[in-house]
């Protein structure tokens, strides 16, 4: 079973669940499909499933990121290459098409690919038909695409980035993933399952729950990271309670946050240099004081308004309170 298996998919909300049936009817047909969605939101592990549920479950599940490696070596690693088909090509090499024939291949940010890899892609979809680079040979290969992206594929064929063929190809069904921020039900248990696995690598006979006041935070929090980001808040969270037999509580969102941070200090903080050298309003320069705090504030924690109250050390309703005090309250989210 291949690694990404180890990783459940878990979750219980409605839309989850709607998800979850999408991928068992469409798994049984031998048809291209894409998966769309945010950074971080399981896109990979969608396409496994939809792999091991389909009938060439038993065959290769071959993975390819299209955004990792540069043109060139793409069309190597998707097409192969004969033996002296350039420098350092010593060897014939087969691609990932050659290697996934009869099963599955998930290629990753499609939309990073080019228009000479795009038009090779839609021969092998349409035709079954490829040539390693550098070779004449015609070869067939049976592999059922599975695409994935976070980007607006369709805005990008009308603007002339990707190709209107390819995308109509490749789109026989799309699976729109959630932001976790939608599926609010499933942060709990996502993050309990994450905690448990990391107790477990720490030695742990038990993991101790998180506390109310950590569980509010998972729940409140804005993930714009999705569930990769949970987990490695989770799995922080874990690793900084070792050794505590309480139920752990501490929950870092941001663990570059330090007061030492470079670039985030100010010299309003210095004592004399910061003070106007001549008379003043007080009211006025503490205004624009508060004022350009709030805004490097939000800035630092990418406008999230409830991770910015955490940032400042406020609740999220004094946050909304200065923020409709200084007429600040287009920063949204």
């Amino acid at each position: 079973m291949d690694r990404q298996q180890e990783q459940a998919l878990i979750g219980e909300s409605p839309v989850f669940l709607e998800i979850l049936e999408h991928v068992s009817r469409v798994a049984q047909l031998n048809r291209p499909v894409l998966v769309v969605g945010e950074r971080g939101t399981g896109k990979e592990l969608i396409a496994a499933r939809i792999h091991y549920l389909s009938p060439r479950w038993d065959r290769p599940f071959v993975k390819l990121n299209c955004a990792a490696l540069a043109e060139s070596l793409l069309e190597t690693e998707l097409f192969g290459h004969e033996a002296g088909s350039f420098t350092g090509a010593t060897r014939r090499r087969l691609g990932r098409f050659e290697l996934a024939n009869e099963g599955s291949l998930f290629l990753d940010e499609l939309a990073n690919t080019s228009d000479r890899v795009q038009e090779k892609v839609l021969r092998v979809i349409e035709y079954g038909e490829l040539e390693r680079v550098g070779g004449n040979d015609t070869i067939r290969t049976d592999v059922r695409i599975i695409g994935a992206t976070n980007e607006d594929l369709p805005g990008l064929a009308e603007q002339g980035k990707f190709r209107p063929d390819l995308l109509d190809r490749l789109a026989f069904d799309v699976i729109t993933l959630p932001p976790l921020r939608k599926r609010r039900e499933d942060i709990i248990p996502l993050a309990e399952h994450f905690a448990v696995k990391m107790s477990g690598e720490l030695g742990l006979d038990l993991f101790q729950g998180f506390s109310e006041s950590a569980r509010g935070l998972l729940r409140d929090y804005y993930w714009p990271g999705n569930v990769r980001e949970l987990k490695n808040v989770v799995e922080r969270a874990v690793y900084s309670s070792f050794g505590n037999d309480e139920p752990t509580s501490g929950i870092s969102f941001d663990p570059f946050d330090s007061p030492w941070r470079p670039g985030t200090q100010t010299k309003t903080g210095d004592s004399g240099g910061s003070m106007p050298g001549e008379a003043y309003d007080f009211k006025e320069y503490i205004q624009e004081f508060e004022v350009t705090l709030l805004k490097s504030a939000l800035q630092t924690c990418r406008f999230n308004q409830k991770k910015t109250a955490d940032f400042l050390g406020m609740t999220y309703h004094q946050l909304r309170g200065y923020l409709r005090k200084y007429d600040l309250t287009d920063q949204e989210n």
